[in-house]
């Protein structure tokens, strides 16, 4: 993983509230506090994304029988080799 500089400009308000929240929540430092937020930025925009799909497939024409169709012949298929896994041991 590669590192690279940026540079930022907060007004006196911010950088003040940003120390403060390094200081307060035990960061070594301010670039430590910002990678955080980013960090956690990137959580919630994959959190967001996850929920985008999961609505798209209930807004979707899915049938959940099919899944459930499916599901039982990989368990019947899992049971099938189990069996001739014990038979041949």
């Amino acid at each position: 993983m590669s590192t690279v500089t940026m540079n930022i400009s907060l007004s006196d308000e911010l950088k003040a509230f940003v120390d403060a929240r390094v200081q307060a929540r035990g960061y070594s430092s301010t670039s430590e506090y910002m990678r955080d937020l980013v960090r956690r930025d990137e959580e919630r925009a994959a959190e967001e994304r996850f929920a985008a799909l999961i609505q798209e497939g209930l807004d979707s024409d899915f049938d959940p029988r099919s899944w459930e169709e499916h599901r039982a012949q990989l368990r019947a298929r899992i049971a099938a080799a189990r069996n001739a896994e014990s038979k041949s041991a």
